[in-house]
Parts: structure tokens; sequence; C-alpha cells
């Protein structure tokens, strides 16, 4: 089941797959080229009916991992996440908030805490950290932040 899904996937979104890691029956991850997760989430959502779930990033040292997941309920609740590699030096994507309503706060929360561009972002103001008190530039969930 979680093979058809990824055909019609490929299908429909090809070109942005860099490629695809099937963990189980449920549970599929997709690399997708950052300039793309827009158009691949959209589809996902707006096509596959898919519920937008949440978003992850993960610091790896030598670049950010953005991974934004999508449960297809009508495919018996299968997990989609959309995997980006974003450049250390300035990590930037385009944002799904203009399309999925519900990547709006977590993307704000990336963006503050881990410096996170989201390229078409409607509303970037801070979300957790004061700018009273806490300096713009500094990102508390880098691996390289230093308390």
């Amino acid at each position: 089941m979680i093979e058809d899904i990824v055909k019609e996937i490929k299908k429909a979104v090809g070109k942005w797959i860099k490629g695809v890691t099937i963990k189980n029956s449920q549970r599929v991850y997709i690399d997708i080229d950052p300039a793309g997760v827009r158009e691949v989430a959209t589809y996902l959502w707006k096509d596959r009916g898919a519920r937008y779930s949440i978003a992850t990033a993960i610091d790896n040292r030598t670049n950010f991992e953005v991974q934004h997941h999508l449960s297809l309920d009508r495919e018996g609740g299968a997990m989609v996440s959309l995997r980006s590699i974003l450049d250390r030096d300035k990590p930037s994507m385009p944002s799904l908030a203009p399309v999925i309503k519900a990547s709006d706060w977590i993307e704000r929360e990336m963006s503050e805490l881990m410096g996170i561009e989201f390229v078409g972002h409607p509303d970037m103001r801070r979300l957790l950290l004061s700018s009273e008190h806490w300096p713009e530039g500094v990102y508390p969930l880098r691996k390289d932040f230093k308390a």
C-alpha cells in the first residue's frame, strides 16, 4: 500500500524527489529538494487530502534537516515525512504557511530557535523568545549554541 502511495506521489511531483525511504507499511520518508517542498506538500494537502501533523528541525552539525509530517487518513493513516536538507550557513526554504495554515507556528518556532528562514511566510514575528531578553541571531536549539 505505501509503495502505491509513493508511486502516485512520484508521478505527480517526482521532479522534486531526491530519494525515498520506506520504514514500514505505514511510514515513508521522502527526500525533497527544498525548492519544491511547497509544491509537494500542496499536492498531498489538496489532492490527497493529507492532514498536516507537525514539522521537525534537526541540526546535523554540517547541515539542517526539516521534516514536514503529513498523515494520509484516507490511506489508512499512512505518515509521509517530507525531508529537506538545508545549507548550514544560510538555511532557507519555502514556507508552507501560505498553503497549509497549520504550519504557521511551527515554522515560526523553527525560525526563532534554529535560525531557519521560511521564505514567503506571512508573519515571522517572534513567538517564544522576547526581543528584550534574547539577542537577534542567537539560536538556542543549534548544537553550537553556548549558554
